[in-house]
């Protein structure tokens, strides 16, 4: 089995946000997004926090969430064009 380590993050860096161009870099993020299976941050709710009591796959689907949505976040804000 081949090993898929191609990265469309590229598209993000060449076509940073500039003000004039939101379609086409949400067009992008989304495809990067999919391909890193982190769309759902920008499609979903964030979950409330499962609680010290909350089962170990409870506190493990928050913990992913709450990681990707950094990821998401700091991938959003490189691909911003700076003034």
């Amino acid at each position: 089995m081949a090993n898929n380590t191609i990265s469309l993050r590229s598209l993000l860096e060449k076509e940073k946000l500039n003000g004039i161009n939101f379609l086409d870099w949400f067009h992008n993020l989304r495809i990067v997004l999919k391909q890193e299976r982190k769309e759902y941050v920008i499609e979903e709710a964030v979950p409330n926090d499962p609680g010290a009591n909350a089962p170990r796959a409870d506190k493990d689907k928050f913990k992913k969430h709450m990681d990707d949505m950094l990821d998401v976040g700091c991938l959003m804000c490189r691909a911003v064009r700076s003034p």
